[in-house]
């Protein structure tokens, strides 16, 4: 491979939960590949091998940073991610900020917001049994619950939940009109938080913006911009990936009953399901955000020079046969290894324990009260997200 043999990739494979057949061809030539993404005046390299994946996570000489002010090759029109976020941050200013963002997503903190979580799933499952079968499972629990839970635990008053969520969906398109107004969303979002934040420094509340303005280490704390736009982060990724995830696991579950009956018998522990399917799981297309290399790397054999791109696919990295025996067969009784669905070294997901402990109550609640839960249509009848980044049934129908 040489950085002439460039692979044009779209990544808008959407047959259910099917993987990418483009991405496993990908896997297959090796790491790393040269590809071109919908977006973006320049190739990158993907990585795909679990092994690969790691060393590219915590080598100091890939950068995440240096991608800021650059049309770094993406998946959507505009930039996602903020320039100023964590995401896009290298240390030590990401460990700084991590360190101090972690102090609100500890377990002991995600334990006591279960029971606000668990508020939230039973008003919305009471909803789903008083309409009564046949039921629209997207649009009464996976589609609801991570935006009202995020909105919820971030004390964001509830007047301002409708433009919130709106805002917070323009900003996953992919379709090349939708630049502008993904655009003007994120700007009215960063402008929204920042008047949230001063709010919380006046009067702190029991909510996570309160808590991350609370966090110290020693005289450290973070100040008005950085926490506006952790939060503004925050509140994508939590409403994104859970979304995806809750509608994916409830589609495999249903479409998989004995591994539902296992759960509901106390045959398997929900946990050790869940972490098997957050593995198999291509939760969404193609890529995230990519890193440049900060001086001339050679990996595998392949010279990646400085000022490449360089993409990481926590999807492919799941699937690697070196790491996983038989990588595409979801087996509950895998033995338990670490994956990559939430990140990897410096970039993880800070807010795991929080994003966990939603996918418990929203899963374990699901089975625990509709115990004769079914699909309404044909598995191939289920229609898929086509026009954003992410891999989720935009209905499921079930009856019960």
């Amino acid at each position: 491979m040489t950085a002439d043999d460039v692979t044009t990739c779209p990544f808008d494979f959407s047959e259910a939960l099917e993987f990418d057949p483009a991405l496993a061809e990908l896997m297959a030539r090796g790491s790393p590949v040269r590809i071109a993404l919908p977006y973006g005046a320049a190739p990158a390299w993907l990585v795909t091998g679990f092994e690969q994946v790691r060393r590219v996570t915590v080598d100091p000489r890939f950068s995440r940073a240096a991608i800021v002010g650059t049309d770094f090759p993406r998946m959507t029109p505009g930039p996602i991610v903020s320039p100023e976020s964590i995401n896009v941050a290298d240390p030590p200013r990401s460990s700084r900020l991590r360190r101090l963002a972690a102090q609100a997503f500890t377990q002991e903190h995600a334990d006591r917001m279960r029971g606000r979580i668990t508020r939230i799933a039973d008003r919305l499952l009471d909803g789903m049994a008083a309409q009564g079968p046949p039921a629209d499972l997207v649009r009464h629990l996976s589609d609801q619950l991570p935006e009202l839970t995020v909105l919820d635990l971030l004390g964001i008053p509830r007047a301002d939940w409708p433009p919130t969520r709106h805002r917070l969906r323009l900003l996953l398109g992919t379709g090349a009109g939708g630049g502008a107004d993904a655009a003007a969303a994120k700007t009215a979002l960063r402008a929204y938080f920042h008047e949230l934040v001063r709010e919380r420094r006046r009067v702190p509340g029991d909510d996570l913006i309160s808590a991350l303005a609370a966090a110290a280490d020693g005289s450290d704390v973070l100040d008005d911009d950085e926490l506006a736009v952790m939060a503004l982060t925050l509140t994508l990724s939590g409403v994104d990936t859970a979304t995806c995830q809750i509608s994916d696991i409830a589609y495999l579950l249903l479409t998989r009953p004995e591994l539902a009956d296992d759960v509901r018998a106390g045959r398997r522990r929900l946990p050790d399901v869940l972490h098997e399917l957050l593995r198999v799981i291509p939760f969404r297309k193609g890529v995230g955000i990519p890193r440049v290399a900060l001086e001339d790397v050679v990996m595998d054999g392949v010279l990646i020079r400085a000022g490449d791109y360089v993409h990481v696919s926590y999807l492919a990295a799941n699937r690697d046969p070196a790491r996983y025996p038989r990588p595409h067969v979801l087996d509950p009784d895998r033995t338990a290894l670490p994956h990559m669905t939430f990140g990897w070294g410096g970039h993880r997901c800070v807010a795991v324990p929080l994003a966990l402990t939603e996918l418990e109550v929203a899963v374990g609640g699901l089975l625990d009260r509709f115990p004769g839960l079914r699909l309404a249509v044909e598995p191939r009848e289920v229609r898929w997200d086509t026009g954003t980044i992410r891999r989720f049934p935009v209905a499921l129908p079930v009856t019960w």
